[in-house]
């Protein structure tokens, strides 16, 4: 088992439900976040909103993905990303899983 994190625009929440649900992933938790983007190093003619820190109304959902759906999640994802004509995309990242000891330690 893996835990999935998916990071992306606000605009794209249905899409990533429906992939999920087509991924055979059934159960995932989502919260609303802002991200943010350092852009004091950007030219400043191409600083549209002339900050340094542009903020974006974005999502963040996390799953526990068996071993067997994982790859037609990422595929999925991708498929999803190449589609888009927009620069932002879909971030997944997948982290495994350790057994922690730390409560039996501390029994």
């Amino acid at each position: 088992m893996k835990l999935v994190v998916i990071t992306a625009i606000t605009e794209y929440s249905k899409d990533i439900k429906k992939i999920l649900k087509t991924s055979n992933v059934k159960a995932f938790s989502f919260k609303e976040v802002t991200g943010y983007k350092d852009i004091s190093e950007e030219n400043i003619d191409t600083n549209w909103f002339g900050s340094e820190m542009n903020e974006t109304d974005s999502v963040l959902f996390y799953a526990f993905v068996n071993l067997k759906d994982l790859d037609s999640l990422f595929v999925n994802i991708e498929a999803f990303n190449e589609q888009q004509e927009t620069i932002s995309k879909i971030h997944v990242v997948s982290l495994a899983i350790e057994k922690n000891n730390f409560l039996k330690q501390r029994l």
